[in-house]
């Protein structure tokens, strides 16, 4: 196996300039704003970008909109964990030559969308699962987090979700950027309105506008950005259904193949990770992809986050931007994951900044738990 640690850096990432709310901007202005704002953060330009990598848009519209011509494109559209894989695609095409500065941008109007098309009639969805009840997000991961309460025990399963809630929230209200600004208790929790049952109103994710972008580059230009480089350890993805209907274990995603795999390839272990940024487009998804990635076993996810253990002051650090729980959702969220990996490893979190850390693990889940893209951050 080819060892490509360090090979790469991420040297720049920001949020386009308003996220939250806000109903007088397009997808493509969040994508451009995102894009201007993190390449200052890096100390280039549009100029020296030769590398476009986005999802859930084409980088035609996209290269067109900032005016470049990318010498290497990259449109891989696998949900929310897109922009977490784009961070291995970036790197293959950096090392076999293709590009030397990539720039990874998302844009989308989630919340103040001007069109909400439906989708394919002929799709599998459409035909097999529609017609029987399945009719977005909450519903299908509701049935998997019922399967886990099935097996591992309802009041188990729930009291592990209303942790990650109420710890996620903590996080928030250390991030000016954060949309949920209120202080929540578990009582606010359970009491919050039914969405879909066992899902409380706070088990799931906001529904905002928001950009975001990060630039990485190969380790030789990185050496001239203007902040220091966040190196990419190690990285690994994979899929393994569409449908919620066809999903092997409604308990366990594949990150239980790419996360030790990922860890292989850092050469590091569980125990060395600082940050773990944990996709939570709902509060089970976080549950599920703790046990699967081998930070605890099957069944084990509610006692692994128990009595706030991942809130500030915890001896596990999640999620500390506030998340999708309560930080910002757009749709996908995998982008944001990122950003806050690479500005905690730099130190530059203000109150909610960790005590100098190391390492971050980064996963990325997408459609119905489908997809999944790991990826392990480091500073020198």
């Amino acid at each position: 196996m080819t060892d490509l640690r360090k090979t790469v850096a991420i040297v720049g990432v920001d949020e386009s300039d308003e996220i939250g709310k806000v109903p007088d901007k397009s997808n493509l202005q969040h994508h451009a704003e995102a894009a201007y704002n993190a390449l200052e953060d890096a100390g280039m330009s549009m100029k020296d970008v030769n590398g476009l990598f986005t999802a859930g848009t084409s980088t035609l519209n996209l290269a067109e909109y900032l005016g470049i011509e990318p010498s290497f494109t990259d449109t891989t559209a696998v949900g929310g964990s897109s922009f977490i894989i784009h961070i291995a695609h970036a790197m293959a095409a950096i090392n076999a030559g293709y590009c030397d500065v990539a720039l990874v941008t998302h844009g989308e109007a989630g919340r103040s969308a001007r069109s909400r098309a439906g989708g394919n009639a002929s799709d599998p969805g459409s035909q097999f699962e529609t017609p029987y009840g399945f009719l977005g997000a909450p519903i299908n991961y509701a049935m998997a987090a019922r399967r886990y309460m099935h097996e591992y025990g309802e009041e188990h399963a729930r009291q592990g979700m209303a942790e990650v809630a109420v710890a996620t929230r903590k996080w928030a209200l250390l991030n000016p950027k954060a949309y949920m600004k209120d202080e929540m208790t578990f009582d606010d929790y359970h009491n919050s309105r039914w969405i879909s049952e066992p899902f409380h109103l706070f088990d799931c994710c906001l529904v905002t506008d928001a950009g975001g972008a990060y630039v990485i580059t190969s380790a030789e230009r990185a050496k001239d950005a203007k902040k220091k480089p966040v190196w990419v350890l190690g990285a690994a993805e994979s899929h393994d259904h569409n449908l919620i209907s066809q999903m092997p274990d409604l308990t366990r995603t594949v990150a239980k193949n790419t996360g030790p795999l990922a860890l292989e390839r850092s050469g590091v272990t569980h125990d060395d990770i600082d940050l773990a940024m944990i996709y939570d487009s709902f509060t089970y998804t976080v549950i599920a992809t703790l046990e699967s990635l081998g930070f605890c076993g099957p069944g084990e996810g509610p006692d692994f986050v128990a009595n706030q253990r991942t809130a500030p002051g915890g001896d596990f650090a999640m999620n500390t931007s506030g998340g999708g729980l309560s930080y910002t959702h757009s749709g996908m969220y995998g982008m944001f994951l990122v950003l806050e990996a690479v500005r905690q490893l730099r130190g530059e979190c203000g109150e909610r900044q960790l005590d100098d850390p190391k390492l971050c693990l980064i996963n990325g889940t997408g459609g119905s738990l489908s997809s999944t893209g790991t990826t392990v951050l480091a500073v020198d």
